[in-house]
């Protein structure tokens, strides 16, 4: 795919870009929450201009250059932090590799990644020094290890240092990041992306959110997964805005950033969104900065959707995949109240088709396969797998059907969608409704094989603390989906559980739910 117009086409003439422009805006503030050995002082982390960013570049580049090679991979294991965006782009001028590593997996877990991606490093900071050493413990031959506080320290480089030759620009389709998939159907796949997609998708995303230099972003969600480094961040350093980047997600700190920091846009997940709404501050806590809340998500349920419009504030869903840039299909501010529940319109530069399975594009209103072509997706996965079908469409596996005007909303997974006496039923149309009622925090639906219906839809319900359940709570949520639903589609089967299993940013995981449901019987 051609570069999205008007983008630069390396990592570096981004920078650039800014250096000459805005050199003393602030790039990235950053916000520390919680860590058992903080940064040594003095801080120089805290507050970067963009001058000081590129700067931070300059020093890393100078300082891995002769450890790294153009296409070695290096892994980053740590909360969320500057120097990571800095790594980013400093392996962007070497021509090598960030392979994040999602911090909330066990060390086998991370063990898998590193040996299917072979790193030369793996860096990490003081805290997760014990988890790398366990991880790489059961490689049988590990990557050399290296102190990320050893980067965090390194100087500013003096005039004159030498620094390593900024790529030629043509370096667009050099690949930049590897990041892994989630896992929701499997096992995690690595998604190779370029630094010609990660431009392309924060031109995108920037376009649609209307990114400007006076925009501040808080980033509160971790930088391991494309939403949270490419829906938002990136975009709003590419538009030269700035970012308050959290350590991590935490609901009283969220809030009172948005009290006191008064950022203009934040992007969230359901789990998230669950978690401001029901803190005690929710109420009181002054959201007037915002112009949006964007939400990464392929559905989100109405409930936490009405709690911010309720506020007068809008809610805008992105529909994407660690293979999409993600910034495939977003609902713009103008739409959000009149468009619940949908994912809105393909994004500048995006195409989409709905297929059947065979590949064929489906009649207009029928449900069919989300396929995306852009200059933001993926053309192989890790090391040289094909991402793509021989036109360039990545195939989702997610299912949606397209509304008269063009919007997109999606219904479920392909592999979720359960065929009950031959009728296709669309397990996210049942949760959505489900999650409306008072006695529910959360829910999940799937299919469960059956002699007499191939198979039947299956209830598995988180009831809400605090809430006193009727004796028998499963007629109380039947009776929320009369009228409201064909009784084909109802659950014929229903089961409480103390949580559902869930991927870093809160997707459910519906294997090991089946795993579960094949063990109950």
């Amino acid at each position: 795919m051609q570069p999205f117009a008007g983008q630069e086409s390396t990592l570096d003439a981004l920078l650039a870009r800014h250096l000459a422009q805005r050199p003393d805006a602030v790039a990235l503030e950053f916000r520390e929450l919680g860590a058992a050995q903080p940064a040594p002082e003095p801080d120089n982390w805290r507050k970067l201009s963009y001058r000081d960013l590129a700067w931070h570049v300059h020093a890393m580049a100078r300082r891995l250059q002769p450890q790294l090679r153009p296409g070695d991979r290096v892994a980053w294991l740590g909360l969320n932090h500057p120097a990571q965006i800095a790594l980013l782009f400093a392996l962007a001028r070497i021509g090598a590799v960030l392979v994040p590593l999602n911090h909330r997996l066990a060390p086998a877990e991370w063990a898998a990644v590193l040996a299917d991606c072979t790193p030369v490093l793996l860096l990490h900071d003081a805290d997760f020094a014990p988890a790398a050493l366990a991880a790489t413990a059961q490689l049988a031959q590990p990557p050399q290890l290296r102190s990320l506080a050893w980067l965090i320290g390194d100087p500013v480089p003096e005039d004159g240092a030498e620094a390593p030759q900024a790529p030629p620009p043509d370096a667009s389709a050099t690949p930049v990041l590897l990041v892994y998939t989630s896992g929701t159907t499997g096992a995690p796949k690595g998604a190779l992306h370029t630094q010609g997609n990660l431009l392309a998708n924060m031109a995108m995303a920037a376009a649609v959110q209307a990114l400007t230099p006076q925009d501040v972003v808080a980033t509160v969600l971790p930088l391991f997964h494309v939403g949270g480094l490419c829906i938002q961040t990136l975009p709003a350093l590419w538009a030269g805005a700035r970012v308050l980047l959290f350590s991590r997600f935490d609901a009283s700190a969220t809030l009172a950033c948005f009290e006191a920091d008064r950022p203009s846009l934040s992007l969230q997940v359901p789990a998230t969104l669950k978690a401001l709404i029901e803190h005690p501050r929710w109420p009181d806590t002054n959201l007037g900065s915002l112009r949006t809340v964007w939400a990464g998500s392929s559905v989100l349920p109405d409930g936490l959707i009405a709690a911010f419009h309720a506020r007068s504030l809008p809610v805008c869903n992105v529909y994407g995949s660690t293979e999409t840039g993600p910034f495939s299909i977003a609902l713009p501010p103008a739409q959000a109240h009149s468009h619940v529940g949908s994912c809105g319109w393909p994004a500048p530069g995006v195409e989409v088709l709905l297929c059947d399975p065979h590949g064929a594009a489906v009649q207009p209103g029928a449900v069919g396969e989300i396929c995306v072509r852009a200059a933001n997706v993926v053309r192989h996965y890790w090391p040289d797998t094909p991402a793509c079908d021989e036109q360039g469409f990545f195939h989702t596996g997610d299912l949606a059907r397209q509304a008269e005007d063009g919007s997109y909303t999606v219904v479920g997974r392909a592999k979720d969608m359960v065929i009950s006496g031959g009728e296709n039923v669309y397990p996210a149309e049942i949760e959505n409704l489900l999650n409306q009622h008072p006695l529910v925090a959360e829910c999940a639906v799937l299919g469960q094989a059956d002699a007499r219906w191939g198979e039947v839809v299956v209830a598995v319900v988180v009831l809400r603390d605090g809430q006193a359940a009727p004796e028998d709570w499963a007629e109380a949520l039947r009776g929320t989906l009369d009228g409201r639903l064909a009784r084909y589609k109802w659950p014929r089967r229903w089961l409480r559980a103390d949580s559902l299993p869930k991927t870093a940013l809160g997707k459910v995981q519906k294997p090991a739910l089946q795993a579960w449901l094949a063990q109950t019987g």
